[in-house]
């Protein structure tokens, strides 16, 4: 039986998509094993975000070469269809597959192995006009899961190379997801968590007249469902209908992701984002006074170009006015073919580090007063991992929590009294 070791870098999507592949291997009859073991063939998932990710991508594709210096490494993902002449330079690469034809995964690399050359199957993903369908065929090795249903994005914001790398919108059929939604509470899954590139644009480019909500409320009519979340969504894509569930179905998670990249309306004038600081205040405020307990987090983008002290102290101001239970804090990276790479006042590294350093310690504060207002209460928790003898898991408000491992099964929800601030989260029991 042939051996195949996967690896995902990168967003919720890309490790949705992992997930799909190693489906495809275990529906063709090969054996699975970890990245850090040798195999016949290796599959890396790709993330062009940042020159991190890049770097990581290309350090993972040297790792798999020195494991089996024989085996087959095929490449896919945002970094292999924006630059695959630089993936083909690196020795040991035999596929190159994009942001689609992941369904010919498998085929792919059975042929690499009786071709010499590389199997390149890159083509222009702005040309993409339909959502690449592959049904789950093996269950994700973990607690909850990812369900992705759009692809692709529309805003263009000038930092980000994600539309040139993922293409137009494209959605999945509501039968579709629906139909999955379904395999993945029947193979035990107790939380889903719909992502997408751009998932507030879901149904856009659909002939029936859908949205996201529609979605929300087909996977919630299955009945043995226990928890839905949404994925990163934009703040002005919420709609009255995910509002109404939200405040009406205590299953739909009141938690979400709503990326704000900047508290400082020049700054986000200049990101191409399409509202202001007040139009984000409203509708967070309009969340936090209906829906009781809900978790907003977001991402901070510091050091754009043109961010000047002043701005960034305004951001700061910003930020630290509002109510978030948690933020990603991350440096501006230059990223070549965006518009931002072009733009003539770039911020110093160093100023980029000092920024992040700052606005850090504002995320750090957030998140334990968010977590400490629930100590003395019992929230739900569905645990996901077991380490050294603490079990940790997510309240439906996504606190981190953790108990003794004894008295949790990971994959099951409990009722956990919390009793004080632990690691990144807090310390509970069980209740009986």
């Amino acid at each position: 039986m042939p051996k195949v070791a996967l690896t995902t870098l990168g967003c919720k999507v890309n490790q949705f998509e992992t997930e799909v592949m190693e489906g495809l291997f275990k529906e063709r009859q090969y054996e699975i094993v970890a990245f850090d073991e040798e195999a016949d063939f290796y599959i890396i998932n790709t993330c062009s975000v940042t020159h991190l990710g890049e770097k990581k991508s290309r350090q993972l594709i040297r790792r798999a070469q020195r494991l089996n210096s024989k085996a087959i490494i095929a490449v896919t993902g945002c970094y292999s269809q924006i630059a695959p002449e630089q993936i083909e330079a690196i020795e040991g690469v035999k596929v190159i597959v994009g942001t689609k034809e992941r369904n010919k995964i498998v085929d792919l690399v059975e042929r690499a192995a009786h071709e010499e050359g590389v199997v390149n199957v890159i083509t222009d993903i702005m040309q993409a006009k339909e959502f690449e369908d592959i049904p789950l065929f093996a269950a994700p090795g973990r607690t909850r899961a990812f369900l992705k249903i759009q692809e692709g994005c529309s805003n263009f914001c000038t930092y980000c190379i994600i539309p040139y790398a993922r293409g137009p919108l494209r959605s999945r059929k509501l039968k579709s997801v629906k139909e999955e939604a379904e395999k993945l509470v029947q193979a035990g899954f107790k939380e889903i968590v719909l992502t997408g590139i751009h998932l507030g644009a879901y149904g856009r480019d659909l002939e029936e007249d859908i949205n996201l909500a529609d979605a929300v409320r087909a996977i919630l009519e299955i009945q043995e469902l226990k928890r839905l979340r949404l994925g990163s969504l934009e703040s002005i894509e919420l709609s009255q209908g995910l509002f109404d569930i939200l405040c009406k179905d205590e299953r739909f998670c009141p938690h979400l992701h709503l990326p704000l990249q900047a508290g400082q309306d020049d700054v986000l004038k200049a990101m191409n984002r399409h509202y202001d600081t007040a139009q984000f205040k409203k509708v967070i405020d309009k969340v936090m006074d209906t829906v009781p307990n809900v978790a907003i987090s977001t991402d901070i983008i510091v050091g754009f170009p043109g961010e000047t002290d002043e701005m960034f102290e305004q951001s700061l101001a910003f930020t630290k006015s509002m109510d978030f239970a948690k933020i990603h804090v991350f440096p501006y990276s230059k990223r070549q073919g965006t518009p931002a790479a072009t733009f003539s006042n770039q911020v110093d590294e160093h100023v980029k580090k000092e920024r992040v350093r700052v606005m850090q310690l504002i995320a750090d504060e957030k998140a334990q007063e968010y977590g400490k207002r629930f100590i003395g209460k019992t929230l739900s928790v569905l645990f996901e991992t077991e380490h050294v003898g603490v079990a940790d898991g997510l309240t439906s408000n996504y606190v981190r929590v953790y108990v003794d491992a004894s008295s949790a099964q990971c994959g099951e929800i409990y009722n956990v009294s919390l009793e004080k601030v632990y690691k990144d989260g807090l310390w509970g029991k069980i209740c009986k």
